[in-house]
């Protein structure tokens, strides 16, 4: 089927299904967003499906946003059948949204109605979900509250992290649009209102958010840790230097006090509002990441 597109999207989740939809359709063009300082020499940096759209030859623009003249100018030059959209990181406004004669197509990282929102993978680790999957959406003016065309659900490994897991989610996404795409373009498939009763809403994170507060419980923590990995990162302040927690389990310990340092079978735990948190891998501030027994061997005031 001859389906013309505009493609919108950023950060790594999207390149998949950049890939599939350029393999199966016709990629007019690719709005991302602008070149960013990163690292520490604040260089500019291209997202990642700046990259990709370059490889693959594909037209590009980078507006601060959308209702900026030269990219409404440019999206309605490409005309395209459809906008499909993955991880964008804008707000679309209805005149960009209505644009194409097929409305704008989302990957949505989360079985919608639970965990609308930015941070959806790593929300359904750090509240305990079993499963989660992909929606694609018919966009409309809220956020992530359109009608669902499709969804398919995974389950979430003990030992998923939120890269882990977005890693699955991207291949799964790219797969689900590109089966769904042309059977809604041809009527086969009738968009279904999400029931906005059951939502849930995941917010967008800020690197603060990855501090851990050992009143809580070990299990929470751990998922936490596992939820903030690889971004924003969770951490605490220890001999006043901020250490990173890559890897971390909990651990049960009745009498254990939350904050207080100790080892446990040769590994670094903090006391919690119940259990133990044991560090299994850490970063130390200014240092690589290391195994937590390689962390105690320097870290000598751990046990007092």
């Amino acid at each position: 089927m001859d389906i013309g597109c505009v493609f919108m999207g950023s950060p790594e989740f999207a390149l998949p299904t950049l890939e599939a939809i350029t393999e199966k359709f016709s990629v007019a063009g690719v709005v991302t967003q602008p070149d960013r300082p990163a690292g520490r020499g604040r260089a500019l940096t291209p997202p990642p499906v700046k990259i990709l759209a370059q490889d693959l030859g594909l037209p590009i623009i980078q507006p601060n946003r959308m209702r900026d003249p030269d990219a409404m100018q440019r999206l309605h030059e490409w005309n395209p059948d459809v906008i499909v959209v993955a991880a964008f990181g804008q707000i679309l406004r209805p005149e960009v949204l209505d644009l194409p004669r097929f409305g704008s197509i989302n990957v949505h990282a989360s079985l919608l109605p639970r965990w609308r929102g930015a941070a959806p993978i790593q929300a359904a680790i750090l509240h305990g979900d079993p499963v989660t999957g992909v929606t694609i959406m018919k966009m409309d003016p809220g956020v992530d509250t359109g009608p669902i065309l499709s969804q398919q659900s995974i389950p979430i490994h003990p030992e998923d992290t939120a890269g882990t897991l977005s890693d699955r989610l991207a291949s799964l996404g790219a797969e689900l649009l590109v089966q769904t795409l042309p059977r809604y373009i041809e009527g086969e498939i009738e968009p279904r209102p999400q029931d906005d009763s059951q939502a849930t809403y995941a917010p967008m994170l800020k690197k603060s958010d990855g501090e851990l507060d050992f009143s809580q419980p070990a299990e929470q923590l751990a998922r936490k840790v596992r939820a903030f990995n690889p971004w924003p990162g969770a951490f605490f302040f220890w001999m006043g230097l901020r250490l990173k927690v890559l890897r971390a389990h909990a651990a049960a310990d009745p009498g254990a006090e939350p904050g207080k340092t100790t080892v446990l079978e040769g590994l670094p735990a903090i006391g919690t509002g119940n259990g133990l948190l044991v560090l299994d891998e850490v970063q130390p501030a200014g240092k690589k990441p290391m195994a937590g027994d390689v962390f105690l061997h320097g870290a000598k005031e751990w046990v007092s």
